[in-house]
């Protein structure tokens, strides 16, 4: 199973990578994801998932083909 893998604004400089095609044997989650791609680093708190441009949380389903992103929380006004 193959999924893309995105990072965008801070989160591409947390994880030092801004896009990762990965091997997900055995992966079933957003959250499995971000271990495989992360390793020892966490998640930072707030952090905005995507699967397929949907917002999904880290306990989403992951499947072969799909594109997940993630995103450092966005705030204005």
């Amino acid at each position: 199973m193959t999924i893309n893998v995105k990072f965008f604004a801070s989160m591409r400089e947390y994880l030092d990578q801004s896009e990762v095609d990965i091997d997900t044997d055995g992966t079933q989650t957003v959250g499995d994801v971000w271990l495989q791609v992360a390793g020892d680093k966490p998640m930072p708190d707030n952090t905005v998932c995507a699967v397929n441009h949907t917002q999904a949380n880290s306990s989403y389903p992951v499947k072969d083909g799909d594109e997940i992103a993630f995103f450092p929380p966005v705030t204005g006004g």
